[in-house]
């Protein structure tokens, strides 16, 4: 089914007028989703504590989270053809906001599994449907607006963060915290759903139950799942790196997730007159090098300002990354664009399914410091590898 042929929330394909307001709901649920994404990285710190992990139990949770999105991304593109993306995204965002507000209630440790396995396979449901709608936009638009949409997803995981650290500072049990932020954004989920396309698959073929990754779509997703692998550990570990390795409070801590996710808000606010200007493969060889330059510097210097710095210097280097190739998947001739973004997802979540685990058993061998290392190598090989795999879209 081509983008043409999708219900539109408002009036006339290319108005920009009509098309603001759903533009507008989208880029609030892009904003829904990091804020969920921020509030749960600034507080790993506290489930560590809570459920008494070591890194290696830590490490299986988050696998559990990144194995329920992988599982659910096979499904996402088929899921939203059949229930369109209104439902897809209250469901799943409902879900998803649960799932975040019970890690903390509870300290048994299946409970936390189950829980992490909700939270990972509905914010990949989420997050599939959003930007199926975000390329729908793109195509009625006729301009790039997929790194600005990524933006507010930043912004929304810079705000989670940064709201944590102050609640931090003013004393709020940590559960209390993860429960206000289910408050502030289950309206706002639900007052842009309403406002989204009700896509549907209505076209004679019908769509494939699951999206597997072949052909190009499979070279397009390892190459996003190298900067995943980045990304993932970055939500997962950049907090307990600050406040653990550079011997701050909580508070600091998860200034180091705010740092990073404020750099990609940045980098992504202008990634779209970036991606007007340079090439892809261009674009995606100088994020590889910042974003392991970034690292280094964050590693290497033991202060905590310079890994604040060098968090930043990853998140600029990340930052459109993602958007370029879920763009491009979402082009693919032949495929609907869902189904794209869907196929490259779930290459892209091996990402957050090894990279965090893998970090962690890494650092219960040696250290955390150590272990991030591997961040600034995947960084290398993302940057190495995009000419080759960019060349394969042609």
């Amino acid at each position: 089914m081509q983008a043409s042929d999708w219900p539109l929330p408002a009036a006339a394909p290319g108005s920009g007028d009509a098309l603001r307001p759903w533009h507008r709901a989208i880029r609030v649920q892009f904003f829904v989703l990091g804020g969920a994404m921020g509030a749960w990285g600034a507080q790993v710190p506290a489930v560590k504590q809570q459920y008494g992990l070591d890194e290696q139990s830590l490490s299986v949770a988050l696998l559990a989270a990144a194995g329920g999105a992988v599982l659910c991304l096979l499904t996402a593109g088929a899921l939203v053809a059949r229930f369109g993306v209104r439902r897809c995204v209250l469901v799943a965002g409902v879900l998803m906001c649960a799932a975040l507000v019970g890690v903390l209630l509870s300290s048994h440790y299946g409970v936390l599994l189950s829980l992490m396995l909700l939270l990972g396979a509905a914010s990949a449901l989420f997050d599939v449907s959003i930007n199926s709608d975000g390329n729908h936009l793109e195509a009625q638009a006729r301009r790039k607006v997929m790194s600005g949409l990524h933006a507010m997803f930043s912004l929304g995981g810079m705000t989670g963060a940064l709201a944590a650290a102050g609640l931090h500072r003013a004393g709020l049990p940590a559960p209390a915290q993860l429960a206000g932020s289910a408050l502030v954004l289950v309206p706002l989920l639900l007052w842009a759903a309403a406002r989204m396309s009700s896509i549907r698959s209505d076209s004679e073929e019908s769509p494939a139950p699951i999206a597997w990754p072949r052909g190009v779509l499979l070279w397009m997703g390892l190459l996003t799942a190298l900067c995943m692998v980045a990304e993932g550990s970055m939500y997962d570990w950049s907090a307990l790196f600050v406040q653990q390795e550079r011997h701050t409070d909580a508070a600091t801590g998860a200034l180091g997730f705010a740092a990073f996710s404020a750099a990609m808000a940045i980098g992504r606010l202008f990634g779209d007159r970036v991606r007007e200007r340079l090439s892809s493969t261009a674009l995606l060889r100088a994020s590889g090098a910042l974003a392991a330059l970034g690292m280094a510097l964050a590693l290497t210097v033991a202060a905590p300002w310079a890994a604040l710095l060098g968090f930043m210097l990853v998140g600029l280097g990340l930052a459109n990354v993602v958007p370029v190739l879920f763009a491009a998947a979402a082009q693919v001739p032949g495929v609907a664009a869902a189904h794209g973004v869907a196929a490259v997802s779930s290459v892209g979540y091996l990402g957050f399914m090894v990279g965090p685990p893998l970090i962690g058993a890494l650092a219960r061998w040696s250290s955390l410091t150590t272990a991030l290392w591997a961040v600034a190598l995947f960084a290398v090989l993302m940057a190495a590898a995009a000419r080759a795999v960019l060349s394969r879209t042609r």
